[in-house]
């Protein structure tokens, strides 16, 4: 059966536009750019310059006498009054009564000698002074009775009851008892001189403090020989012990040549134990050595303690800084003080590094003085900015840093 166009037209389904087919490559690679983007992100990340650790300190604003400093120096603890104790004469120690330490009085006995030989010779002396004064005495009874006698010879013979001879032998006689007398007066006085010697040679062997001080060190014991001078790499000591007078302490520095124009008598100083450094001590100028050192180019200075102390000992190291005297400033400065080891040389000029912002930043400065470990600067830098004193070598203007004071 034949059917027409039409009923065939209407029993047709209408499904409408094909869809368009999908594209298949164009996901993958979206994603695989995003992975390629993503690492390479990382790895600029991972190979990022990191930030330099860094320690740092605020500049702070100096003082009104920060500026007073003309002339920095070191130096050591000196005793003007230092002596090593010795004899003098030759002799075996027998007692040594001082140690280290000790505080000793003028005159008082530090050490005894062996004096048995002494003391035995000091008495024969004794003994020769009783002997002859002994004798002189006889001798001016027997000048006494020549005397009388020559008086009655001089009355007999005016009366020319005795001979002449009579009366010339009672005046001979008188005569040779009056030089015998001087000579044993003589004698005396050479017995008593011998005497003297003896009893200082005895004196000798006792070794007494020449002034007042501590000893700082012992140089003998018991039963080694002493003597005033060297014997030449034996075994004989030239001292018993050291004493020094703490009341003359001062502090030598030497002093470069070409500053010692900074420098004049009565200057004042203050001065700074390494032991103690927080310990400001006030000093002053004493003296200044009229010559200099050709091997050094210095010139030495004596700087004496306005003020002794207890703690301040022989042979300390000291750092002086000289006040108020050198070359006339214009008017007060505004500087500020920072720590030494912020400033660095750089081509010649002295810089320090800033941080500012995370990152490191160069600044030329003007040192005008330092004082202990403090440099100070009169252009450059301000109060309260932070300036690096510990990090990495070659650190460059504007890199990175990141601070890790505690």
């Amino acid at each position: 059966m034949s059917l027409s166009k039409a009923s065939l037209d209407s029993l047709r389904i209408d499904r409408g536009p094909a869809p368009a087919a999908p594209r298949r490559g164009l996901a993958p690679a979206l994603v695989g750019a995003c992975v390629v983007l993503a690492l390479v992100a990382l790895a600029l990340w991972l190979m990022r310059p990191r930030a330099a650790e860094v320690r740092t300190v605020a500049a702070r604003a100096a003082g009104p006498d920060a500026d007073r400093t003309v002339l920095n120096a070191s130096g050591y603890v000196t005793a003007r009054r230092e002596a090593t104790i010795s004899s003098k004469v030759t002799g075996k120690v027998t007692q040594v009564m001082v140690e280290e330490g000790l505080k000793v009085t003028e005159g008082q006995v530090l050490a005894r000698l062996d004096d048995a030989n002494v003391l035995a010779s000091l008495q024969l002396a004794q003994a020769q002074l009783e002997s002859a004064r002994t004798g002189l005495a006889e001798t001016r009874v027997r000048l006494r009775e020549a005397e009388q006698d020559l008086a009655r010879q001089s009355e007999l013979i005016d009366k020319h009851v005795v001979a002449k001879a009579e009366f010339d032998h009672a005046e001979a006689d008188a005569a040779a008892y009056r030089a015998k007398l001087a000579q044993q007066q003589g004698d005396v006085t050479v017995a008593e001189r011998s005497v003297t010697i003896w009893q200082q040679q005895l004196d000798d062997t006792v070794i007494r403090a020449p002034f007042a001080g501590i000893v700082t060190s012992k140089n003998a014991q018991p039963g080694e020989m002493i003597s005033p001078i060297s014997a030449g790499g034996g075994f004989t000591r030239t001292g018993i012990c050291t004493v020094v007078d703490m009341a003359s302490l001062e502090i030598e520095i030497d002093v470069n040549e070409a500053y010692i124009n900074r420098v004049e008598a009565g200057q004042p100083v203050e001065a700074t134990l390494d032991a103690y450094p927080d310990w400001r001590i006030p000093c002053k100028v004493i003296a200044i050595i009229p010559t200099a050192d050709r091997q050094k180019s210095t010139v030495k200075v004596r700087v004496g303690f306005d003020r002794l102390d207890p703690r301040i000992l022989p042979e300390m190291s000291a750092k002086v800084a000289f006040r108020g005297v050198g070359e006339a400033r214009p008017g007060p400065v505004q500087a500020v003080l920072v720590p030494r080891s912020a400033v660095r040389q750089q081509e010649g000029r002295d810089v320090v590094m800033v941080v500012q912002g995370g990152r490191a930043e160069r600044r030329a400065v003007t040192v005008s003085g330092s004082a202990d470990d403090a440099a100070n600067l009169s252009a450059g830098v301000s109060p309260g900015e932070r300036v690096v004193v510990d990090g990495p070598e070659g650190l460059a203007d504007g890199a990175a840093v990141r601070e890790t004071n505690p």
